[in-house]
């Protein structure tokens, strides 16, 4: 495995064997990153979310998380952490989909409050 050092630097000078394994990192192997899964997957959410992912891209990256042994707390936690970078526009937009993904039926909820 490279060195972080290595691995910056080959990133910067474009190196095409660098981009093609980063690329190629299936999800369930976060530790080509040099990351725990369960951090590894929780990165990857909060990536979406940053660039506005679409509802199966949150779905996806939800299970991953989860399956990684993240909580639903850690979840939310990342959203929360997120905000103040990424934009609350784009964690409020990414909420629906992402309750939605833990089992958190938002509609049912509103309606109780009514």
């Amino acid at each position: 495995m490279a060195t972080h050092e290595e691995t910056l630097r080959r990133l910067a000078l474009h190196d095409e064997g660098c981009i093609e394994s980063v690329l190629a990192m299936q999800v369930q192997r976060g530790q080509a990153a040099g990351l725990h899964p369960r951090a590894h997957a929780l990165v990857r959410l909060a990536a979406l979310v940053a660039l506005g992912g679409g509802p199966v891209s949150y779905h996806w990256a939800v299970e991953a998380a989860l399956a990684a042994g993240a909580s639903v707390d850690d979840i939310v936690g990342t959203l929360v952490a997120i905000a103040p970078v990424s934009g609350l526009a784009r964690v409020l937009s990414a909420a629906p989909e992402i309750a939605l993904s833990v089992g958190y039926d938002l509609d049912a909820a509103f309606e109780r409050l009514e």
